[in-house]
C-alpha cells in the first residue's frame, strides 16, 4: 500500500481506497464513494437475510455452516430466510443474520474493528459483526480473509430495510494505534479535547485513566428543558431509509430537567442523552467510545462508539468541541444519575496518515452541530 502506509496507526479515507483498489477490500456490488469515511468504512447489508432463534459466535468454523448444525446447537439456527432487495422488514426483539456485501483479504499487518453506525445506535438496533472462525464479536484478526456478517436485534422499533443499507462500520489498523494516557494529556495540552461550554478544559480539570472520561449532562442547553429521550413501547415501523421523515412524538418521550438534576433510569428501557462535555477530534486522530460499565446495575451507554478525525473540530479546529450523544440502557434494577457523573469513556488512536477529508457536512456527515439528537429519520427542529 505504499512506503507512506507502512505506519502504524488507523487507516485513513485514501489508504481504504487504495486498499479498495488493490483487492484488499473487495464488494460485490463495487465499493461506493460514499462508504469510504475519514477514518472507516460504511459496510452495506446484502439481499439475503437469516432470521435465528438465537445469537450465536461460530468459534472455529465458517459463520454460514454454522446455521444449520444440530449436533451442536440441537437443532438449525435458522428459522426462516427473506430477500430484502427491495425492502423487508425486522421485527422487534428478533435476531436476524445478514451476510455484507463486502468481503476482506487483509495483510497479516492489518486487522479490524467493527462498530455500528450512529443512526443504528440511536435506534437502539443492536447490530455487531461477525467473521468465519472467530470466537468474537466486532474483531476482524490480522490476515483475515473472508466473508463479513452482522447480527441484528432492534430493540425499541420494528424496523424495514432495504440491501445496501448500512448499519455497521469498519475500521482498519496497522501496529499499535491507541494512545497511552501521558500521550492523551499530551494531545489535550495541544489540541483541548474537551470544552465544557466554552471553555476549553486543562488536563487538571479532566480524567484521564486508560482513557479519557466524560460525564452526562442533566440540566440541558435550551429553554425547553429537554435532557433527553425515551423510547415507546408501541408505535410503528422506522424505515430507515427515510431521512427527516418521521415526528419524534410518535415514538419518544422527551425527557425534562428536575430541581435536583437527577434522573432515574429504568431497567430495560432505552433513553438517547447527551455528553456533559464537547469532545474535539483532531485531524490526525480518532476515537472510540466504550461501554462504560457501573457495578451496580450494569448501565451500558453508547452502542455506537466511532468518531472520526475532526469531529467537534473542523477541519482547521475552530469548532469547540460537540456534545457526544449517548445510547443508554440500564439493567436489573433501576439506577440513579445525577448531573456531571462519570459515564463514558474514549480511546484516542493516531491515524497512519492524515485522512484528505476529515468529519462534516461537507462529506455528508449529520451529527457534526449535534446538542441532544435522535436519529436522522426524525424531523428536526
Amino acid at each position: 500500500m505504499g512506503k507512506r502506509a507502512l505506519k502504524s496507526g488507523v487507516l485513513s479515507s485514501q489508504e481504504l481506497k487504495r486498499a479498495v483498489e488493490q483487492g484488499i477490500i473487495r464488494a460485490d456490488p463495487g465499493v461506493e464513494e460514499r462508504q469510504i469515511q475519514p477514518a472507516s468504512m460504511d459496510l452495506r447489508c446484502g439481499p439475503k437475510v437469516f432470521r435465528l432463534i438465537s445469537s450465536f459466535l461460530p468459534e472455529s468454523a465458517p459463520v454460514l455452516d454454522r446455521l444449520h448444525t444440530p449436533d451442536i446447537y440441537g437443532s438449525d439456527l435458522v428459522m426462516y430466510e427473506m430477500d430484502i432487495s427491495q425492502g423487508g422488514i425486522l421485527e422487534k426483539g428478533s435476531v436476524y443474520l445478514i451476510p455484507l456485501m463486502e468481503e476482506l483479504n487483509l495483510p497479516a499487518d492489518i486487522d479490524g474493528k467493527a462498530n455500528p453506525k450512529s443512526t443504528t445506535g440511536r435506534l437502539d438496533i443492536f447490530a455487531r459483526v461477525i467473521t468465519d472462525n472467530n470466537p468474537r464479536f466486532d474483531e476482524v484478526p490480522p490476515g483475515y480473509r473472508g466473508r463479513l456478517f452482522v447480527e441484528v436485534l432492534p430493540r425499541s422499533f420494528t424496523i424495514k430495510i432495504k440491501a445496501g443499507v448500512s448499519l455497521v462500520q469498519l475500521r482498519l489498523r496497522r501496529g499499535e494505534a491507541v494512545l497511552k494516557d501521558t500521550s492523551l494529556r499530551r494531545l489535550n495540552s495541544r489540541y483541548s479535547l474537551l470544552y465544557d461550554g466554552s471553555k476549553a478544559l486543562a488536563n487538571r480539570e479532566v480524567r484521564i485513566s486508560n482513557g479519557l472520561f466524560m460525564g452526562v449532562d442533566l440540566v440541558g442547553e435550551d429553554s425547553s428543558g429537554i435532557i433527553g429521550y425515551k423510547s415507546k413501547k408501541n408505535s410503528h415501523v422506522v424505515d430507515l431509509t427515510r431521512v427527516g421523515y418521521y415526528n419524534a412524538e410518535d415514538f419518544w418521550e422527551p425527557i425534562y430537567r428536575n430541581s435536583k438534576d437527577t434522573l432515574i433510569l429504568e431497567p430495560e428501557e432505552f433513553y438517547i442523552l447527551a455528553s456533559k462535555e464537547r469532545i474535539r477530534v483532531p485531524s490526525g486522530y480518532a476515537a472510540e467510545m466504550v461501554p462504560y460499565e457501573v457495578g451496580s446495575g450494569e448501565l451500558r451507554t453508547h452502542y455506537a462508539g466511532f468518531f472520526d478525525p475532526g469531529f467537534g473540530y473542523g477541519s482547521g479546529g475552530k469548532l469547540k468541541g460537540t456534545k457526544a450523544v449517548l445510547e443508554v440502557r440500564a439493567h436489573d434494577v433501576p439506577f440513579m444519575v445525577v448531573h456531571g457523573q462519570t459515564f463514558c469513556k474514549l480511546f484516542f488512536e493516531k491515524m497512519s496518515t492524515l485522512p484528505e477529508k476529515v468529519y462534516g457536512p461537507k462529506i455528508g456527515s449529520s451529527y457534526q452541530y449535534q446538542t441532544i439528537s435522535l436519529s436522522k429519520q426524525f424531523k428536526r427542529g
